[in-house]
C-alpha cells in the first residue's frame, strides 16, 4: 500500500503531468523512500522538460552520488551552477557550487 503523500501526489500528476512542481514533489518523495528508479525518472524528466526549475540539480546530483555516480553527479552540478546563473539565482548556484566543490574534492581546508 502506497503512502498518502505519494497516492495524493499521483494523483495531481494524472491531472497536471508536466506540472514542474508536482514532477519534483514525486521525484522527492521517491527519494525519502529510497525508490531510486523513480526517483531518477522524475529528477530526469525535470531537467529535460523544465531546465530552469533549478532545485532539481541539487537533488539529482545528491542522488548520483548516494548511488555511486559521482561524474554523473558533478555534470549535474555543472548544468546546475549554468541554469542557476541564468536565472541570476546566487542562493541555489551557492548551495550547487558547495556541493560540486565537495564532489569534485575542490572543498579543502587550509591547515
Amino acid at each position: 500500500m502506497q503512502n498518502t503523500r505519494l497516492t495524493k501526489l499521483l494523483e495531481f500528476f494524472e491531472n497536471e503531468p508536466n506540472d514542474s512542481f508536482i514532477l519534483y514533489a514525486l521525484a522527492t518523495e521517491y527519494n525519502s523512500l529510497n525508490d531510486t528508479d523513480n526517483a531518477f525518472a522524475y529528477y530526469l524528466k525535470l531537467v529535460n522538460y523544465h531546465p530552469t526549475y533549478v532545485g532539481t540539480y541539487y537533488h539529482l546530483g545528491k542522488l548520483y552520488e548516494k548511488t555511486g555516480e559521482k561524474d554523473k553527479a558533478i555534470d549535474i552540478y555543472q548544468k546546475g551552477m549554468a541554469s542557476a546563473r541564468a536565472k541570476r539565482d546566487t542562493h541555489a548556484l551557492s548551495e550547487l557550487q558547495g556541493a560540486y566543490n565537495s564532489a569534485a574534492g575542490l572543498d579543502y581546508e587550509d591547515d
